[in-house]
C-alpha cells in the first residue's frame, strides 16, 4: 500500500541535496510545535515600570517641556 507523499514539487528540478535540505526544514518546523500559550495580559495598574520616574529634560528650553505632559 502506498501512501500519499507529504511534500510534492509542482515547478522546477530539483536535485536529491535541495529536496533534503526543505525536508529537513519542514521536519524542524513541525517537530518545534505550535506557538506557546501568551501569558495572561496584566493590568497596567499592576505595571512597576510606571513607579520609575522618567530623566527630567535638560537644556535649552527644558523648562517648557517639563510642562508637558508625557
Amino acid at each position: 500500500m502506498s501512501a500519499a507523499p507529504h511534500l510534492r514539487v509542482v515547478r522546477g528540478n530539483p536535485d536529491d541535496v535541495e529536496l533534503a535540505a526543505v525536508t529537513a526544514v519542514v521536519v524542524g518546523l513541525a517537530s518545534a510545535g505550535g506557538p506557546t500559550a501568551d501569558e495572561p495580559r496584566r493590568s497596567a495598574w499592576s505595571d512597576k515600570s510606571r513607579q520609575v520616574r522618567r530623566p527630567l529634560p535638560h537644556g535649552p528650553g527644558a523648562w517648557r517641556s517639563s510642562a508637558l505632559p508625557h
